[in-house]
């Protein structure tokens, strides 16, 4: 939505899979790519009443290099890095927020569990 803060999200196009279409929209849409990449161990769900939907999409964490340098592209016009409190008074929704609250917890508040990180191969 425009004039809105939201995560990196797209679609997974023909012949991926859904952790292949999220590094692709990261690399894509801020130009960053993952040092490590894990399933964040729950989805997203909302009801999109233009196409009388139920969307659910699982998430993932992209662990970034600190040094690495953003470029975003057209889909976006600015970003900022915010502290989890922050990030989730900015965001729209409450099912945004549930997953950040998620993603502090299970991964920046303790050691994500290895049975979650994806090896690209």
């Amino acid at each position: 939505m425009i004039g809105e803060w939201c995560q990196v999200a797209g679609s997974i196009e023909d012949g991926e899979t859904a952790w292949q279409a999220a590094v692709r929209e990261l690399v894509e849409e801020t130009g960053l790519r993952p040092r490590t990449l894990y399933s964040a161990d729950i989805c997203e769900q909302f009801y999109e009443a233009d196409r009388d939907a139920i969307t659910m999409a699982p998430v993932f964490v992209a662990f970034v290099d600190a040094a690495a340098q953003l470029s975003l592209n057209h889909e976006h016009s600015d970003y900022r890095w915010v502290c989890f409190d922050d990030a989730i008074e900015m965001v729209a929704f409450g099912g945004q927020r549930r997953i950040l609250r998620w993603i502090e917890d299970e991964f920046v508040k303790r050691k994500p569990s290895g049975h979650l990180l994806i090896d690209p191969g």
